[in-house]
C-alpha cells in the first residue's frame, strides 16, 4: 500500500524529471541562440551594435512602444471606470464590447486599416473620402493600441471592483475634493493594475511582427525577419534576437520599479464598503459618444472593411483552400493545447502539492518562455534544431515544441491556482483506503480543476490559432494557416483574397472568448 505520508515529502520522480526537461527545453534553445551570436568577430558585434541602423531600430521599437501604451491606457482607463463606477445602463454588454477587440489580431486590425485607406480603401470607394494610407509609426501604433487595450482594462476593472468606497469617503470627510482623492487614495490603489496591465502590452508590442511588417515599420522584429529570411547575415539576426530579448528584460525590471507600496489599506476587518453608481447627468451622452468611437474603431471597423472586401467579389470562393487552411490551422492548434495543457497540469500539480526549489526554477521557466517574444524563440529553436537534429526543422515536432514554450503558462497559472485552492486532503484520504496515485487524482482532484483545465487549454487553442510570428518561422513546407494567409495576402496588397481568412479568424477568437467568459460566468455564479 502506498504510503501518503512519504508521498507528501517527495515529489515522484516522474514528476521531478518533467520538471527537469521542462526547464532545458526553455534554456537550450536561448543557450544556443546565445552561443551562435557569439561565433564571430568581437568587433563585428560591437559594430553592430551601435551602428546607425541597430539605433534606428532601437527608436523605432521605443516610440512605438510608447505610442501604444499611451494610446491604451486612454482608451482603457476611462472605459474601465465607466463600466465600474457609473451609473451607464448596459454595463454587462458595454463589458463584452470592451474585451471583444481581443479577438482581432493586430495584423488583421493593420488590415482592416490599411483597407480602410489609400484610393482602393473603404473610405474612398463607398464615400469618395480618400486619406492618406494609414503605415509607419502611426498605423502600427494604431493598430496595437486598438488591440491591446483590453488587457489594460482587464486589470483596471479588477483593482476598481476591488478598492473600498470607505477609503474615499474617509477622505473626502478630511476636506480632500474629488481629484485629490484620487490622485492621492485612488490612484495609488491602481498602481499594480497599470503595471501589470502596461508590462503585458509592452511585451506584446516589443515581439509583435505582423502588424509593424504590414505597415512598413521598422523595428527589431521585422528587422530580424528580414536578415535571417535573407540566409546571409544569420549572425546578425541572432544578434538582434539578443538586443530584443535584452529590452524584454529591461522592460520588466522598468516596470518593476513602478512604486506600487505603500498603498492605501483598510483599517478594519469585515465587507469593503461598495461604491455607489456615480450619476453621469448630462456628460452620459459624451461617455457614450466615447464608447461608440472606442467599439466602432476597435471591432466594427475590422468587421465592416472585412465585409466590404468580401461584397467585391467577382469569382467564388476557393472552398478547398479555405477548409485546407482551417485544416491545417486545426492540425497545429489541437495537438499543441492538448500537449501543453497535460504539462501545465503536471508542472502545476508538483508546484502546488511540492513547493521547493525545483518548483520555483519549473516556474521561473515556464514564465520565462511566457514573455520570450515570439520571433527571437523561434529563431532560437530553429538555430537550435538545425544545429541538433537537422531533420526536424520545420517539423510538426518543433513547431508544437516552440507554441508549448510560448504558452505553457496560460494553463498553468490558472490550473496551480485551482489545485492549491482544492487541496490535497481528499486525494491522501484515497491514497489511505488503497486507492493508486494516478486513479485518485484522476477521479477525485481532476473533475474539481477540470473548469480550470479546460479554461486554460482553451485560451492556448485561441492563442496558436492568432499566432503569426512562430508559425511563419517554424511552420512546415505546405502549410498555411488562417494567420499566415490573412497576413501574407495582406502584404501583398490582395485585399479581397485576405477578407474571407480575416472573417474566420474573428469569427473563431469570438467563439473562443465568448466560451471563455461563459465558463468564468458560471463559475462566479457557482461560487
Amino acid at each position: 500500500m502506498p504510503n501518503p505520508v512519504a508521498s507528501r515529502r517527495s515529489a515522484p520522480t516522474a514528476l521531478r524529471l518533467l520538471s527537469l526537461l521542462v526547464g532545458l527545453c526553455m534554456a537550450l534553445p536561448l543557450g544556443y541562440l546565445l552561443l551562435r551570436a557569439l561565433q564571430g568577430d568581437a568587433a563585428q558585434a560591437v559594430a553592430l551594435l551601435w551602428r546607425g541602423r541597430t539605433l534606428q531600430l532601437l527608436g523605432n521599437t521605443v516610440a512605438l512602444t510608447a505610442g501604444v501604451l499611451l494610446l491604451a491606457t486612454l482608451i482603457a482607463f476611462p472605459l474601465a471606470w465607466l463600466v465600474v463606477r457609473s451609473d451607464l445602463p448596459g454595463r454587462r454588454l458595454l463589458l463584452w464590447l470592451s474585451i471583444l477587440p481581443l479577438a482581432v489580431p493586430g495584423y488583421v486590425m493593420a488590415y482592416a486599416l490599411i483597407g480602410l485607406s489609400g484610393h482602393y480603401g473603404f473610405l474612398n470607394q463607398l464615400l469618395g473620402l480618400r486619406i492618406a494610407r494609414l503605415e509607419g509609426l502611426a498605423g502600427a501604433t494604431l493598430a496595437l493600441g486598438l488591440y491591446t487595450f483590453p488587457y489594460l482594462f482587464l486589470n483596471l476593472r479588477s483593482a476598481l471592483l476591488a478598492q473600498d468606497a470607505a477609503l474615499l469617503h474617509s477622505a473626502r470627510s478630511l476636506g480632500h475634493g474629488p481629484w485629490s482623492c484620487f490622485f492621492r487614495v485612488s490612484l495609488p490603489g491602481l498602481l499594480p493594475a497599470l503595471a501589470a496591465g502596461w508590462l503585458v502590452i509592452a511585451l506584446y508590442t516589443l515581439g509583435d511582427f505582423g502588424a509593424v511588417a504590414l505597415m512598413r515599420l521598422d523595428v527589431f522584429s521585422s528587422a530580424m525577419y528580414s536578415q535571417y529570411h535573407s540566409g546571409f547575415e544569420v549572425r546578425q539576426a541572432a544578434w538582434l534576437a539578443l538586443m530584443l530579448l535584452g529590452m524584454t528584460g529591461a522592460t520588466i525590471a522598468l516596470f518593476r520599479q513602478i512604486p506600487t507600496h505603500p498603498r492605501p489599506e483598510r483599517s478594519g476587518l469585515g465587507v469593503a464598503a461598495r461604491h455607489q453608481p456615480v450619476r453621469l447627468g448630462r456628460w452620459q451622452a459624451l461617455a457614450w459618444v466615447f464608447i461608440v468611437l472606442v467599439v466602432l474603431a476597435s471591432v466594427g471597423l475590422p468587421l465592416a472593411v472585412t465585409l466590404f472586401w468580401l461584397s467585391r467579389a467577382t469569382t467564388a470562393l476557393d472552398a478547398p483552400a479555405l477548409w485546407n487552411s482551417i485544416w491545417q490551422t486545426a492540425s497545429l492548434a489541437l495537438p499543441t493545447a492538448a500537449v501543453a495543457t497535460l504539462l501545465a497540469l503536471l508542472c502545476a500539480t508538483l508546484a502546488a502539492w511540492w513547493p521547493g526549489r525545483n518548483a520555483d526554477m519549473q516556474e521561473r521557466a515556464i514564465y520565462f518562455g511566457y514573455a520570450i517574444p515570439g520571433l527571437p524563440l523561434a529563431l532560437a529553436v530553429a538555430f537550435f534544431s538545425l544545429h541538433t537534429i537537422p531533420a526536424l526543422y520545420q517539423s510538426h515536432a518543433v513547431l508544437v515544441l516552440a507554441y508549448c514554450i510560448s504558452f505553457m503558462a496560460l494553463a498553468y497559472g490558472p490550473i496551480k491556482n485551482s489545485l492549491m485552492q482544492t487541496g490535497r486532503k481528499m486525494h491522501d484520504s484515497s491514497l489511505m483506503l488503497g486507492v493508486s496515485p494516478g486513479r485518485s487524482f484522476c477521479r477525485i482532484t481532476l473533475p474539481v480543476i477540470r473548469p480550470a483545465v479546460f479554461g486554460g487549454g482553451a485560451l492556448i487553442l485561441l492563442m496558436v490559432i492568432k499566432e503569426l510570428p512562430i508559425t511563419y518561422l517554424l511552420v512546415p513546407i505546405g502549410i498555411r494557416t488562417l494567420s499566415m494567409e490573412v497576413f501574407s495576402r495582406t502584404n501583398e496588397g490582395m485585399m479581397l483574397q485576405a477578407a474571407h481568412y480575416a472573417l474566420l479568424l474573428m469569427a473563431f477568437s469570438s467563439l473562443f472568448m465568448g466560451l471563455l467568459l461563459w465558463q468564468q460566468n458560471q463559475r462566479s455564479q457557482s461560487a
